[in-house]
């Protein structure tokens, strides 16, 4: 029997995961028509401007069982005056939940179920948040620093976006009088 080292890391102070099996995305606004209601400014901004990166550490592959860990790291920003977020999503397995976690900044997890009712929770570094199955999810970064979610979900969960594309989330996070409001969403 041996001690080995894991072949994977997770740097708390830096929010970062490094190693084997880590993969990381970046989301630029290029590459999120429609998720924004000012669409024609979004168009107009830098097309490269990073609006969120994901880092995901990958061991088992999608098998039922299985566990995935993440990291998200929202920028700070608005177009218009909606903030920075992420596209959203439900899982493609419907009764698979999530866990999510607050590292470094401040903002909001927006959840809708299905019959399209919307409520937030608010992130912070320490602050935890159980995301049922049946229940669409996207962090909002309200602040003016980059904030930083742990995530851990099922391997088999998968990722439905076209759902939250198609249809959007029924309230949007925008900024008023200095502060982030939940206003319906127009169709």
């Amino acid at each position: 029997m041996s001690i080995i080292h894991e072949p994977a890391l997770f740097d708390a102070a830096a929010g970062r995961l490094k190693g084997e099996g880590v993969s990381r995305s970046t989301r630029t606004i290029r590459e999120l028509p429609g998720v924004f209601a000012a669409e024609e400014e979004r168009a107009s901004l830098d097309p490269t401007l990073p609006v969120y990166e994901v880092e995901m550490h990958d061991r088992c592959g999608e098998v039922e069982g299985g566990l995935y860990f993440g990291v998200s790291h929202v920028h700070p920003g608005k177009v218009g005056n909606e903030f920075f977020m992420t596209k959203g999503h439900f899982h493609q397995k419907r009764d698979r939940g999530e866990y999510y976690w607050g590292i470094e900044g401040n903002g909001l997890l927006l959840l809708m179920d299905e019959a399209r009712h919307s409520w937030a929770e608010r992130v912070f570094p320490g602050s935890l948040h159980y995301i049922a199955g049946h229940v669409a999810h996207r962090l909002i970064n309200t602040g003016d620093v980059k904030m930083i979610v742990g995530a851990c979900w099922p391997s088999d969960a998968g990722h439905d976006y076209e759902a939250i594309l198609n249809e959007g989330f029924s309230v949007r996070v925008v900024e008023q009088d200095g502060s982030p409001v939940l206003l319906e969403a127009r169709s």
